[in-house]
């Protein structure tokens, strides 16, 4: 977080929430399976492998998913270039939208995996000039580093920048929040702010590589 500008931060930021809200419905809706946290995902797949489990199947279909995902959100931004953050978080967008109608159509299942190639793709959202990319997903990541720059601050050595992955790691827990309570209030809402979310993150993104320009 601390070597991109205030603007791709604070992007950052607002997918990180995305991430989490999306999390949530995900979480809710397959009754224990996650859509972007893949590690828990993987503690999933060992638990049901060791058990004899179907879970463990379900666990290895969404981290396959989520990591094409990946791959294919890395790919789209690396083709876009300068609008990489636009496009992907457009991909974002279109993927969610297609999990809401699935969602309608009763295709629960298809809707969870559409929403994890979702957030496999918006991991590859916000890259900086260096080439570095933001994984918006990965928290445990974030806190450990949150806590090695706690440390050096304590040690005369460092500054406040723990502060920023303190805020990505509250934005993510903050959208899991309100993505849980929109989507036990009502799914079809939660699945439709998540879309408008993503495609106001997605123009905000297009404007700052406007005025960038």
């Amino acid at each position: 977080m601390i070597r991109f500008d205030p603007s791709h931060q604070l992007l950052a930021i607002g997918v990180a929430i995305l991430a989490g809200f999306v999390d949530a419905i995900g979480f809710v809706e397959s009754a224990g399976f996650f859509v972007s946290f893949m590690t828990g995902n993987s503690t999933r797949l060992a638990v049901g492998l060791a058990e004899g489990q179907h879970a463990a199947l379900v666990a290895a279909i969404i981290i396959a998913v989520f990591v094409v995902g990946v791959v294919a959100g890395s790919l789209v931004g690396a083709h876009a270039g300068r609008r990489r953050t636009p496009a992907v978080l457009l991909g974002v967008t279109i993927l969610l939208a297609i999990a809401t109608l699935l969602r309608l159509d009763g295709e629960a299942w298809a809707a969870i995996l559409s929403l994890a190639l979702a957030m496999g793709v918006a991991n590859a959202a916000i890259s900086g000039r260096d080439g570095a990319v933001i994984g918006v997903t990965y928290m445990t990541g974030t806190l450990v580093q949150m806590g090695q720059k706690i440390a050096n601050a304590l040690r005369g050595e460092g500054d406040r920048r723990w502060l920023h992955h303190l805020g990505l790691w509250a934005a993510l827990v903050g959208g899991a929040l309100l993505g849980a309570r929109a989507v036990i209030w009502s799914p079809l809402l939660a699945y439709a702010l998540a879309v408008a979310l993503a495609a106001m993150l997605a123009l905000r993104a297009g404007w700052i590589v406007r005025n960038a320009g």
